[in-house]
């Protein structure tokens, strides 16, 4: 080998140390910067974790029911399956059946209903109204009244047309199965005014019902 490639070769060894020497430090200089960055996200959600726990913030969806052990007595088997997955998702409460000692037994009724919105010029139905109403109640495994007898009401508008009978009847079985889980949602937040298995006086919890009529629905 002569002087000529000797001298290209030291060089091409050079360059190509200093190619990985240069690559190791920026590896190590990113690795740094993502382990701070890393860090500092941290320490910001435990900090703003920190603050909203002192001002008595619950994260929405997150309950600490009084009872841990639920069992469900009626409602359909798809209102029950979407109530099981509230409950233990946003909880620590089990949903057990009536058998297998309970906390608390919880009682459900729903109901359909429809009846005219309104008429076009000829008297025929343009819209219907759809109402749902979820009837509930609470004891405690020794019979102690949690929650007196309840009531959550909704109702949702459907148009209607006689040239879409069939679709405009699985657009009502929708209806309906939005407005009953709706309902659930509200109860599994209404079932934590239970402060105790044995209230006193002062922390039974009061029945709840409309008070008059639902508005008209919006289209």
């Amino acid at each position: 080998m002569n002087r000529t490639s000797r001298t290209v070769k030291i060089l091409e060894d050079v360059v190509s140390r200093k190619a990985v020497s240069l690559s190791s430090t920026q590896i190590q200089s990113e690795a740094k910067t993502k382990r701070a960055i890393s860090r500092r996200s941290i320490l910001t959600l435990a900090c703003s974790a920190a603050l909203l726990s002192a001002c008595g913030f619950q994260l929405r969806g997150q309950q600490d029911y009084a009872f841990k052990r639920l069992a469900i007595s009626g409602g359909t088997p798809e209102m029950l399956g979407r109530l099981q997955r509230v409950v233990e998702g946003g909880s620590d409460t089990v949903i057990v059946k009536v058998s297998e000692k309970p906390d608390a037994i919880l009682s459900l009724t729903g109901g359909n209903g429809m009846k005219t919105l309104s008429l076009n010029a000829q008297g025929v139905v343009q819209e219907y109204e759809l109402d749902y109403n979820l009837s509930y109640s609470m004891v405690g495994a020794d019979g102690t009244l949690l929650i007196p007898p309840s009531v959550i009401s909704l109702n949702r508008a459907l148009t209607y047309s006689d040239q879409f009978t069939l679709a405009k009847g699985i657009e009502a079985q929708t209806l309906y199965r939005d407005m009953q889980f709706d309902a659930v949602d509200q109860l599994t937040r209404r079932l934590a005014v239970v402060r105790s298995l044995h209230p006193s006086p002062n922390e039974a919890a009061p029945g709840i019902a409309p008070r008059a009529p639902l508005p008209v629905p919006p289209l």
